[in-house]
């Protein structure tokens, strides 16, 4: 996996890359879906947490996560192809929203980790970022409901 030295460096490689891909249409239907799916899996891991399945918790709030941020810029007529593009246009584009690209670097390693490379969330890992996944969530939810209207 490669690491960044800062977002700018991020930035330039996905657009390089051709990973972040402007010119997409808006479809107000999808982004509904979107923010159904997103509300239905923060239920799940709100459960997960409820059960001290500290793993199942940081995937669900991750995929939560990821699928705000993919609806909200969506809004800007934007796609993405990795994990990576998103969260890295949405730090440099969105200025606005105060977003931690750090914290964004830190969740998607240790998604990666649990998925890909057997690496186990303790209880400590998710109170690290229990609160800001919280903030970051509601933040986005906010922000897409106030464009669609």
């Amino acid at each position: 996996m490669r690491l960044f030295k800062n977002i700018e460096e991020a930035y330039d490689y996905c657009i390089s890359n051709g990973d972040i891909i402007s010119g997409q249409e808006i479809d107000e239907d999808r982004i509904k879906v979107c923010l159904y799916i997103a509300e239905e899996d923060l239920l799940s891991a709100k459960d997960a947490v409820a059960k001290k399945r500290w793993n199942s918790a940081y995937k669900l709030y991750y995929d939560v996560i990821h699928q705000l941020a993919e609806a909200f810029i969506h809004l800007d007529r934007i796609k993405v192809k990795t994990h990576l593009g998103l969260f890295v246009y949405l730090c440099v584009k969105h200025p606005e929203l105060d977003f931690d690209w750090d914290f964004f670097e830190r969740i998607r390693t240790k998604r990666n980790g649990i998925n890909y490379y057997g690496t186990p969330v303790s209880f400590n890992d998710w109170k690290e970022v229990e609160l800001q996944f919280n903030l970051y969530i509601k933040k986005l939810k906010e922000e897409i409901k106030d464009k669609l209207i």
